[in-house]
C-alpha cells in the first residue's frame, strides 16, 4: 500500500474517531443537562405557557376518556380557573403526562380504589429519588406536542387516503423500469426516465404536504414505543403493574416500530444525507409506500396505543403530583365518607395560587349562606372549597391540614358573562348556569355546588324572592350548597335551612383591612359608601348617601330623591 493511501486511510479514520467522540460529547452534554433541568425543576412551578390552541388539544384526551363518568363542565372549570391550577401542578415531562394529569382534573372520581392507587404512587415517587429520575429522563424523551393533541396525532393516521397506496407503488414500478431501460435502450431510456423522474418529482411534491401531518404522527409514536423499550428495562417492582404491561404492548407492536423507524430515520437526516434521502424519495416515493406499510399493521394495534399512552400517562401524571406536593407549604390526603346527610370538614384551608394566603377552616352539613363586604374574601373562599373537593377526587391531595367529606360532584355558577354572539343577557345565562346544577341536584348523587351573587343580574325583590326559592330547592340532605350574597335578607329567609357565615373588614380613617378570616353569623358591616369616600367621591354624596341607608334599614322604604343641584343657593 502506497504511502499516500496510508495518508488518506488515516485521516479518514481520525475524521470517524473524532466524529465519534463529538457525538459523544454532545450525547453525555445533553444527558447532564436533561438531568440538571429535573432536578432544579422538582417541586417548582413550570415556566411553560400554553396557547388557547394547546390547551384545546390538551382536553381532547379527557373528552375522550369521559364515558358516562362526571365530567367538570366548562362553566365549573373556568369560574374556578382550573386552568391556571393545572398549570401549576404541571410538571409532567410528556404530552402522555400532561393529558392524563388534565384528565384527572376534569373527572374528579368516586372510586376509592383507583384513588388509594394514585397516592400509593404519588407517596412512592416521593420516597425514591433515583426511581423517580429514571422514569423522568425515558418519559421526557417522548417530549410535549404543540400544534395538536396527542390524542389527535394516535387517530388522525386512519385519515390517510389509502386508495393512493396502489398509484404510489405502480409508480415506483415504473421509476425501476426505467432504469433497466437505460441500459437495454439508451436513447429511449433516457428520455422515459426523465419523464418517470418529472411525473414521480411532481406527485412527490403535491403530496407531501398532505403527508407531512401523518410522518409526525407516526415520530410521535415512535418516541413512545422507544419510551416503552426504555421502561422494559427497568427493574422497579412497585411499577411492575405497569412496566410489565408497557412491555406487553409493546412487543405487540415491535413490527410497527420498525417500519416506523425505517421512515422517520429518513426524514431525521441531516445535510447531505438529507438531500439524498429527499431525491431518493421524491423518485421512488419511498417514503409514501413506507408509509402505507406501516399503516397496514398500524389498524390492528390502536388498542395497544391507547394503553401504552395512558400507562405512561398515569405514571408521569403522578410524579407531577408528587412535585406539586414538594412545592406546597402543607397539605393532606382526603378522608373520605358516606353520610346522609352529606358533610364537609375542612381544616386550615387556603389557595395555592395566593401568596402568603389566609386559611381558614369549615364544618357544614348542608348549605352555608356566606355574606360579607366587597373584596373581604368571599369568592376566594367558595373557590378555594371547590378546588379542594376536585384535588381531593383527582389527585388524593389536599390543601389544607384535614378534608373530611362525602365524595361530591362538583358545580358552580360565579362567574358568568353576557352571551352576544347567543344574543342572551348576563340574566338568561345566569337562570340556565343555575338550572343545570338544580337538574343535576334531582338525581339525588352527592353535589357540592357554589354559587356566587346569586341572581344578581336582575331587581332587588324578584331577585331576593327567586334566589330565595332556589336556595331553598337546594337544601337537600344530599347537597352542600355554598352560596355568597350581598343580600343579607337571604339570611334571616333561609336561617332555618342554610348556616351564616360572613367575612368582615375593619375600617381605620382612611383605610379599609381585610383579615380574610371566615367568621360564624350574619355580617354586620358594609364598606361600599365607605369606598365612595376613600375614592374622593363627593361629601354631598357620601353623606346623603349613608342617611338614605340609615332610613331604608329603620323605615324599609327609599324616599325619592328630589333631582335638586346641590351647589346651588
Amino acid at each position: 500500500m502506497k504511502e499516500e493511501d496510508i495518508i488518506i486511510i488515516g485521516t479518514i479514520v481520525c475524521l470517524l474517531i473524532v466524529m465519534i467522540l463529538v457525538m459523544i460529547k454532545n450525547n453525555f452534554a445533553r444527558k447532564k443537562r436533561l438531568l440538571e433541568r429535573i432536578r432544579e425543576g422538582w417541586g417548582k412551578v413550570s415556566d411553560r405557557e400554553y396557547s388557547e390552541n394547546e390547551l384545546a388539544g390538551i382536553k381532547k384526551y379527557s373528552e375522550r376518556m369521559r364515558g358516562e363518568q362526571f365530567y367538570l363542565d366548562d362553566i365549573t372549570w373556568n369560574d374556578l380557573g382550573m386552568d391556571d391550577i393545572f398549570f401549576l401542578i404541571n410538571n409532567t415531562m410528556s404530552s402522555c403526562g400532561e393529558d392524563y394529569l388534565y384528565a384527572m382534573l376534569r373527572l374528579p372520581l368516586s372510586d376509592e380504589k383507583t384513588l388509594d392507587e394514585r397516592e400509593r404512587l404519588i407517596t412512592y415517587f416521593s420516597e425514591h429519588e433515583n426511581e423517580r429520575i429514571a422514569l423522568q429522563r425515558i418519559f421526557a424523551s417522548i417530549g410535549k406536542i404543540k400544534d395538536i393533541s396527542l390524542t389527535d396525532y394516535v387517530y388522525r393516521i386512519n385519515n390517510a387516503d389509502r386508495k393512493k397506496k396502489g398509484k404510489y407503488i405502480f409508480l415506483c414500478f415504473l421509476s425501476f423500469i426505467s432504469i433497466v431501460t437505460l441500459f437495454l435502450m439508451p436513447l429511449a431510456g433516457v428520455l422515459f426516465f426523465l419523464a418517470i423522474a418529472v411525473v414521480n418529482i411532481s406527485v412527490h411534491l403535491k403530496d407531501s404536504s398532505s403527508m407531512e401531518p401523518y410522518f409526525k404522527s407516526l415520530s410521535c409514536i415512535l418516541r413512545v414505543l422507544y419510551a416503552a423499550d426504555e421502561l422494559k428495562k427497568l427493574h422497579i417492582p412497585e411499577i411492575k403493574n405497569y412496566t410489565g404491561r408497557i412491555a406487553e404492548d409493546a412487543q405487540k407492536m415491535k413490527t410497527i416500530k420498525r417500519k416506523a423507524r425505517m421512515l422517520t430515520n429518513s426524514k431525521g437526516m441531516e445535510d447531505f444525507w438529507a438531500l439524498l434521502a429527499s431525491y431518493i424519495n421524491s423518485f421512488f416515493l419511498l417514503d409514501f409506500i413506507m408509509f402505507y406499510g406501516v399503516l397496514d399493521e398500524y389498524d390492528g394495534h390502536i388498542k395497544e396505543i391507547e394503553e401504552l399512552i395512558e400507562l405512561i400517562g398515569i405514571l408521569d401524571s403522578a410524579l407531577a403530583v408528587s412535585s406539586f406536593r414538594e412545592y406546597l407549604p402543607f397539605y393532606s390526603s382526603p378522608e373520605f365518607i358516606d353520610e346522609d346527610p352529606v358533610s364537609l370538614e375542612v381544616h386550615d384551608l387556603y389557595h395555592p395560587l395566593i401568596s402568603d394566603p389566609v386559611a381558614n377552616s369549615i364544618c357544614v352539613s348542608g348549605g352555608v349562606l356566606i355574606t360579607g363586604s366587597n373584596a373581604s374574601g368571599k369568592s376566594t373562599f367558595l373557590k378555594m372549597i371547590a378546588v379542594n373537593a376536585i384535588l381531593a377526587q383527582s389527585m388524593h391531595t389536599c390543601i389544607a391540614s384535614q378534608y373530611r367529606a362525602c365524595k361530591f360532584k362538583v358545580m358552580t355558577s360565579m362567574a358568568l358573562h353576557d352571551n352576544l354572539l347567543g344574543g342572551e343577557s348576563y340574566f338568561i345565562v345566569e337562570i340556565k348556569s343555575l338550572k343545570r346544577i338544580m337538574d343535576e341536584a334531582e338525581k339525588g348523587e352527592p353535589l357540592l355546588c357554589i354559587i356566587d351573587e346569586v341572581l344578581r343580574g336582575t331587581n332587588t325583590i324578584e331577585r331576593i324572592a327567586a334566589s330565595s326559592e332556589i336556595l331553598n330547592a337546594l337544601s337537600l340532605s344530599h347537597v352542600v350548597c355554598f352560596a355568597a350574597t350581598h343580600d343579607i335578607e337571604l339570611s334571616q329567609i333561609l336561617k332555618d335551612v342554610y348556616e351564616n357565615y360572613h367575612f368582615e373588614e375593619e375600617v381605620t380613617g382612611q383605610d379599609v383591612r381585610f383579615n380574610y378570616m371566615l367568621k360564624p353569623g350574619n355580617a354586620s358591616s358594609r364598606n361600599a359608601i365607605t369606598l365612595l369616600e376613600m375614592l374622593g367621591y363627593d361629601k354631598s354624596i357620601v353623606k346623603d348617601a349613608r342617611a338614605e341607608a340609615g332610613v331604608f334599614e329603620t323605615e324599609g322604604i327609599w324616599k325619592p330623591l328630589k333631582g335638586e343641584d346641590k351647589n346651588e343657593g
